[in-house]
Order: C-alpha cells, then structure tokens, then sequence
C-alpha cells in the first residue's frame, strides 16, 4: 500500500514507522522538505511536499495540528478516492474543551473540506509515545483503536493499518460518530493531566451491560 502523510511531526513519525515495517511504501509530506527529508530517513520513507504526498499516496495521514488540517487538505491538489486518516484533536487546553464546540466534528469538516476522499476517524485517543511501543500492548491486552468512517473499503483499510501497528481495530460507526470519539479524547486526555485513570471508570466488558461479575 501506498502512504503518504500530511505533516512530519510525531505522530507521523510514529505511525509510519510501523507501516515501513510492515512492507508499505510510504512518502513524509510536509511544508519544509528538510523536516520532511528528517523524518523520512528516520523511518526509511520518502520525502516531499505535501501535493507530492496527496498525489503518492492511496492513503493519506493527516498528522497535523487540528486548526492547520481543513487549510492543509483543500490546499493539496485533488483527493479523489484517497482514503484519509484523521488523527487529529479539536482540543482546547487546560480546559480540556472542543475548538468545534457544538457544531460539526473536526472529522466532519476535513470530510466537507475533501468531498472526494473517503476520511476515517482512527489513532486520535493516545499520545504519540504510544504509537512508538512495538507493539503497543497492556497486561497482555492488544490496545483497541476505534475508528469511524462511512466508506466500508476506507474503514477496512484504516483496520488493516491499525493491526500493523500491532493494535486491534474496534467498530466505531459511521462519520456521524467521530464527535464522539473527539469527545471521548477531549474527556479522557483530561483526566489523565488531572492524574486520574480513565480505565478506572469502565466495568468488565462481561458486566458492562448487567452481567454477573465472575468469582474466582
């Protein structure tokens, strides 16, 4: 598969790196060819700007700051088909709140902005050392992604791509839901600056609807 990326920051970085691994081509697209050219020899990619990277890739990575992602796709030439990945975050610090507000989700926008891609909504909840662990697994527990989108063949591309990374891909629903899923990093990410476990508020899934706990 074909991966080019929009943005050459941390998160690209991160996450290429895995697909690299995992035998996809990938081209690091940004506004600096020297970043660019950085990231890519770290992670054995290619390097371009970032038409070069929309016209790569079958593909495309938004890893860029949420205020730069609607200006940053509407600017890369024609998308046409593309499947693209937001991992971008609508939050506004200390508080912890959505830039979007009560309006469309982040995702909605990017989708509106490039109504020819096919946009899914993954690898939004972690920090970008996450990303980073080979593979990125707790007690034994593959981490769980979800992702929202409403191409079928897009969002089976985004769980291929999730599973390279060493993680398990979960039904996230359609575009509709990816405010909730921005919602849910906004909520969580807070939380954890607030030194609290988010983990600490969810029952077993096997007693999460009403179930008898299990006494060992």
């Amino acid at each position: 598969m074909r991966i080019g990326t929009f943005g050459a920051g941390n998160m690209a970085e991160a996450l290429t790196a895995h697909w690299v691994r995992a035998g996809h081509e990938v081209m690091i697209g940004a506004r600096s060819p020297e970043k660019a050219k950085t990231v890519a020899g770290r992670v054995g990619a290619r390097a371009g700007g970032l038409r070069e990277a929309a016209a790569f890739g079958e593909v495309i990575l938004l890893a860029l700051p949420h205020d730069a992602a609607v200006e940053t796709v509407r600017a890369a030439g024609p998308l046409d088909g593309r499947v693209l990945v937001d991992c971008t975050n609508p939050i506004v610090p200390p508080a912890f709140t959505l830039a979007t507000g009560h309006g469309p989700a982040a995702a909605e926008r990017i989708a509106a902005a490039a109504p020819a891609a096919r946009v899914v909504k993954a690898f939004n909840l972690c920090h970008e050392g996450i990303w980073r662990m080979t593979p990125p697994v707790f007690g034994g527990r593959p981490l769980g992604v979800p992702v929202c989108g409403d191409d079928p063949g897009a969002v089976a591309t985004a769980e291929r791509l999730v599973r390279d990374v060493g993680a398990v891909p979960l039904p996230g629903g359609g575009l509709a839901r990816a405010g909730l899923l921005e919602a849910t990093a906004a909520f969580v990410i807070g939380l954890w600056f607030a030194g609290a476990d988010p983990a600490a508020m969810l029952p077993p899934v096997e007693v999460a609807m009403g179930g008898e706990p299990h006494v060992s």
